[in-house]
């Protein structure tokens, strides 16, 4: 099954551009890094100007704006905007934006992002921008190596401008839970950070339409078609009890837009509407899912879905 959020990943995104050097120093204030220059407001894509020659061979960081708060720490999971370019010094070009995609990325602060960016997020805060070029130096030998073998130009540069747009502190949803009321399905919810256990091993028939019932009432707002929301999910298919995918099992929520067919017409159906901090559960009839195609290997094209969503937070 795809993951849900199904926007095409950003070109060049940090942890496949130049891989992890420990050498590499990012700086802040002062003059924008490599005489790179930055317009236009946070929370909008960015003008990026750059200056005449080649590319840089030493990778470095600038804050552009200081934001609010407290600072992004070590293994913090981050809402963000990035805008990204390959430093050719010839074209410069874009290498893609997630304003053009229409919704931020969850990324992870830790030492699988080049060393520069890893920096700069950890000296950056809510409602700030950062900007950060990686560079040559950011490559290690065996990196270099590899490059150099499969006729990668190494001296081209990746520029990123990001927009740290929130911090997301809340794992689950709070609050005490309501039997769902769905014959045939199961739910544990042991509360507190935890994830709710779903089961839904059952001879009872599927229903043949959506339903969508709140088991835990978030005090959030609504959520509004367009909007990205972050959630942590758990997927199983009715009446085997067969997972086919989950958040939860990988440890991280996920993002994406709602209501604007960028997932299944039984997501956007369903979530629409609903409080921020809500924990729902949703059964989705073929039609809804993946029609008669079904996916993969293990969705057929006759299955009913079952999934419990805990929606987190909305941007």
């Amino acid at each position: 099954m795809r993951r849900l959020a199904v926007l095409a990943a950003l070109p060049l995104l940090f942890a496949a551009a130049c891989g992890n050097s420990g050498n590499v120093t990012a700086k802040a204030g002062g003059t924008p890094a490599a005489g790179v220059k930055v317009a236009g407001q946070f929370g909008k894509k960015p003008q990026v100007t750059f200056p005449a020659g080649k590319p840089p061979a030493t990778s470095s960081a600038q804050t552009i704006s200081e934001g609010q708060g407290s600072p992004v720490k070590e293994g913090d999971s981050v809402v963000a905007n990035l805008t990204a370019y390959s430093w050719d010094g010839k074209s410069n070009a874009a290498s893609g934006s997630t304003y053009d995609d229409g919704a931020p990325q969850l990324i992870k602060v830790d030492a699988k992002l080049p060393s520069v960016v890893h920096k700069a997020f950890q000296d950056s805060k809510p409602g700030g921008r950062f900007l950060a070029v990686v560079a040559k130096d950011s490559l290690t030998p065996d990196q270099a190596e590899q490059a150099k073998s499969q006729g990668a130009d190494t001296s081209i540069a990746s520029v990123y401008v990001v927009d740290v747009m929130g911090v997301p502190t809340v794992k689950a949803a709070q609050g005490t839970a309501a039997d769902p009321g769905v014959k045939g399905v199961k739910l544990e919810n042991p509360g507190g950070e935890q994830a709710p256990k779903l089961t839904t091993k059952t001879d009872v028939a599927a229903p043949k339409d959506l339903v969508s019932k709140t088991v835990i009432k978030g005090s959030g707002p609504a959520v509004k078609s367009g909007q990205t929301i972050l959630v942590h999910y758990t997927g199983k298919i009715w009446g085997s009890d067969t997972e086919f995918d989950s958040s939860w099992g990988r440890g991280e929520p996920v993002m994406f837009p709602i209501g604007v067919g960028k997932v299944i017409k039984g997501w956007d159906q369903s979530l629409v509407g609903v409080p921020v901090g809500s924990r729902v559960l949703v059964t989705i009839p073929p039609a809804l899912g993946y029609g008669k195609a079904g996916s993969g290997d293990k969705i057929k094209g006759t299955d009913t879905l079952v999934f419990v969503v805990d929606i987190l937070g909305v941007y």
